[in-house]
């Protein structure tokens, strides 16, 4: 059983050694060269953290096309990296087999999708997605770099949450029908900020929320604390008038996670008597402080309600009844799915859809999966939230070993996850670039801390990698 585990999570993953006997890795020793010489490439993850600084910074204002142009110049920018690193053996986190493994089934189902050439532009999306893991993963393999990419996040995100504020005190026009005109919350106000949607501004903030609390410790200064808990305050502000349902419940479940990790690694410095009942205690105060809320705050009860109201929600009934129709697509393409991308989707879903319920994509990202790659990638894809969970699991412990405080980044990342795939089982904002590029960024600091945490066992002390 142990074994079977092991070769799941790639436990005997080895070196890359292939490439010191490799006739192209060999052919290309000129580019290695002109690298050792170039005084602008010593700099390479400097140059790295300021393309990544430009996607954050700009995703929630840009137009999604320069976005995509910013992830093609990452792309190429990682390639010219890969192609000049010097031959000798090189560790990687087993998250990279498994992220291209998934890309790679995405490849085939474009190749064999009903709709090749939607499916061939949802494939060059999701490949820019998977151009800004792989920089962000070399780049915040260096802590420094990890936490500036993490603060411009973040103050990126206060600058959509104090405007989605704004929203609520000076009113904001609905771009859609966002609440049931017949239920009790018809006439508040769902802010959504420069994104155009109060869902997809939830998800956007949500990992904000997360970091900031990991930022209240991290954050060594009194100024700076101050900061992220302003940053917190109002974050989770706009994060409640967005009255999103998934993300509230991806939230609490977030925290959770975050406040479970957070007392282990405190565990043993606590007396006796804390130790035995602080978790108890601590999961007593979430779900009480959550049915507080419920019952207090109107609005809060109202939406949660509506939750368990089924088709008499209009919300609920119309996800019901396109769920039903992507169940029906499914059953006719199991194994690769319809090809990737929501191009696809909208070509394929009018031949499946009941009358009076179009829709542009599966509102959930599982059945979205299941819709465009069918049961092979989505496999792939829950074997590596499978691997990114058990990764995470792994370092916290190494990094909990050697009392690093480097491990908030990562707690936070691992949080961030599990609100956006607790979210993403009732709605696909997950899929645009805000939000997606925030999954990469937060796969690639789990993936980073693969090489750091190795680094650190062999040298004995913290230290950046390249």
């Amino acid at each position: 059983m142990n074994t079977i585990w092991q070769t799941l999570t790639l436990h005997n993953i080895q070196s890359l050694q292939w490439r010191q006997g490799s006739l192209f890795w060999r052919l290309l020793a000129f580019l290695r060269q002109w690298r050792q010489g170039s005084w602008l490439l010593q700099w390479h993850q400097e140059i790295g953290a300021v393309l990544l600084t430009a996607v954050f910074a700009l995703a929630p204002f840009v137009p999604n096309s320069l976005t995509g142009l910013l992830a093609v110049a990452c792309g190429g920018f990682w390639l010219l990296l890969t192609l000049s690193d010097e031959l000798r053996p090189h560790r990687f986190s087993p998250i990279y087999l498994l992220v291209f493994l998934f890309w790679g089934v995405s490849v085939i189902a474009t190749v064999l999708s009903p709709v090749k050439m939607a499916a061939a532009s949802g494939l060059v999306k999701m490949t820019l997605y998977v151009f800004v893991f792989v920089l962000a993963e070399r780049v915040v393999r260096s802590p420094r770099l990890r936490s500036w990419l993490i603060t411009v996040y973040l103050h990126t995100a206060v600058i959509v949450s104090i405007y989605g504020v704004r929203q609520k005190f000076f009113g904001a026009e609905a771009l859609a029908t966002w609440v049931d005109p017949n239920s009790t919350t018809a006439d508040e106000v769902r802010v959504y900020s420069y994104l155009g949607n109060p869902n997809l501004l939830a998800a956007y903030i949500l990992p904000a929320i997360i970091f900031s609390l990991c930022a209240l410790v991290v954050w060594q200064h009194w100024g700076a604390k101050l900061l992220a808990a302003t940053m917190l305050m109002v974050h989770c502000a706009c994060m409640y008038w967005t009255g999103c349902r998934g993300a509230w419940i991806g939230l609490v479940l977030a925290i959770f996670v975050m406040a479970m990790m957070a007392l282990y690694w405190y565990l043993p410095y606590l007396p006796r008597f804390w130790q035995i009942w602080i978790f108890p205690l601590t999961i007593g105060t979430i779900v009480g402080a959550v049915a507080l809320g419920i019952l207090f705050v109107t609005p809060l009860r109202n939406r949660a309600l509506s939750v368990f109201a089924g088709r008499e929600d209009s919300s609920n009934n119309f996800r019901i009844n396109v769920w039903e129709a992507v169940q029906t697509m499914i059953q006719k393409r199991p194994i690769l799915g319809i090809g990737p991308g929501n191009v696809a989707f909208n070509q394929i879903y009018p031949l499946f859809q009941k009358p009076n319920y179009t829709a542009l994509s599966a509102y959930s990202i599982y059945l979205e999966t299941l819709v465009e790659t069918g049961a092979v990638g989505f496999a792939s894809l829950m074997w590596l939230i499978a691997l990114i969970f058990q990764q995470t699991w792994v370092q916290f412990q190494k990094l909990r070993q050697l009392q690093s405080q480097e491990v908030w980044w990562l707690v936070g990342a691992i949080a961030s996850i599990i609100g956006m795939l607790i979210h993403g089982f009732v709605d696909t904002v997950w899929y645009r670039p805000e939000v997606n590029t925030l999954w990469w960024l937060t796969v690639a600091i789990i993936a980073s801390y693969y090489r750091q945490t190795t680094a650190v066992n062999t040298a004995g002390s913290p230290s950046a990698v390249d």
